[in-house]
């Protein structure tokens, strides 16, 4: 094994409530992990040394929500939205009929250069989901392209309904044979509770289905409008309820008394026109908060975290510290990963060596210089990948 000391750190976040955040700080990684945090002053030898030059370290972020296996793009739909159409949820059935047209290949192709493009800004720890097939070959293959190419993968079958089939029979088959095929290649089931998609007595089935199975839960809730995504995530466990752009004061309450994570897609609502999640009043009731990307070719195609963290401090409410812990601990937590020996989104010894460096001397740099790129290294796991 070989060990790298990060030295020079001018502004160190940790996210680790001991360690907290150290100026004139270092970290030493050894493999893939983090062997030592704290004052440079103190830092022990290592095999290499590599001087940051004043420069502000963070955990990588953790991108808990994307959507990158698909095919063909939506560029007619955005522009239509720019030009006053309403965004709904069945736009999806085109990126759908792209994407089973597409081979392995392609598909391939297509989330390894989004991954690429992800890690280059400082993304080291991804999600992403199925649905984009509806079939259950269809949602076989994107579970099996995508497990070999991010860290977790989420069933999405519950998207939508594909068009001509009958609702209740699809989440029959969504709740049996598709999940059976994909359970072996996911870690996560995900279904879309919103009007023009599945009620919540449709959603309960698949998620509960799931969760026999061994999965864990996640929701698509209260984009479009107030519904029950919220209440139903609460309900069942799940880990995390995503997008919260229409909470009622209820949902806040109930997701503020749970261990569900409210995952924020600012990007998302910019895209769509939809008003942004209120995350101050989400934050100061007590809720776990994340933000992520929401990467898609419809509503969201940006694998920008930090244009997530900059929107968030800007039009949310956010402070710089809060958005940069709900981009990375947040995220961590939305995936259950955020405790343990190679837990993401901290920096403290065991945590998994995932290390963003900005070009820049404090973190706040990312929303007082907003659109301007900052990232000047990344290690994932203890290897330097830019």
């Amino acid at each position: 094994m070989t060990s790298t000391a990060i030295t020079g750190i001018g502004e160190l976040t940790t996210n680790d409530d001991e360690l907290g955040d150290l100026t004139d700080a270092a970290l030493v990684l050894d493999d893939d992990r983090v062997a030592w945090a704290g004052p440079a002053a103190r830092a022990p030898a290592a095999d290499h040394a590599i001087d940051v030059a004043g420069r502000a370290v963070l955990p990588g972020w953790v991108d808990s929500h994307t959507h990158l296996i698909f095919a063909g793009d939506r560029t007619a739909e955005f522009t239509a939205r720019m030009n006053g159409e309403p965004y709904a949820a069945g736009g999806i059935a085109v990126t759908v009929e792209a994407t089973r047209a597409a081979s392995d290949d392609a598909l391939t192709a297509t989330l390894r250069r989004h991954v690429a493009e992800a890690t280059a800004q400082g993304t080291t720890c991804l999600e992403t989901k199925t649905g984009y097939g509806l079939t259950v070959a269809d949602e076989l293959r994107a579970a099996r392209l995508a497990a070999d190419e991010v860290d977790e993968v989420t069933f999405l079958g519950a998207h939508l309904v594909p068009p001509g089939q009958d609702a209740d029979d699809y989440v029959d088959l969504v709740r049996g044979d598709m999940l059976d095929a994909v359970a072996e290649h996911v870690g996560w089931c995900d279904v879309f509770c919103e009007r023009g998609a599945f009620d919540a007595e449709q959603s309960r089935q698949v998620l509960r289905a799931a969760a026999d199975r061994g999965l864990g839960l996640r929701v698509h809730g209260n984009q479009l409008g107030p519904g029950p995504g919220v209440r139903l995530a609460v309900e069942l466990g799940a880990a995390s309820v995503d997008h919260c752009t229409h909470l009622e004061p209820d949902d806040i309450t109930a997701l503020a008394g749970s261990g569900t994570v409210a995952t924020l897609l600012p990007a998302c609502d910019l895209s769509t026109r939809q008003p942004l999640p209120p995350a101050r009043e989400l934050l100061d009731a007590g809720a776990t908060v994340a933000l992520a990307s929401n990467c898609n070719p419809g509503s969201s195609y940006t694998s920008s975290m930090a244009f997530c963290v900059t929107t968030a401090v800007l039009q949310m409410r956010m402070t710089v510290p809060e958005a940069i812990r709900a981009a990375t601990l947040g995220g961590a937590r939305a995936l259950r990963r955020d405790t343990g020996d190679g837990a993401v989104g901290v920096l403290r010894p065991g945590a998994r060596a995932d290390v963003h460096v900005l070009d820049a001397p404090s973190t706040s740099w990312l929303a007082y210089r907003p659109g301007v790129p900052l990232t000047h290294a990344v290690w994932r796991a203890g290897t330097r990948v830019r």
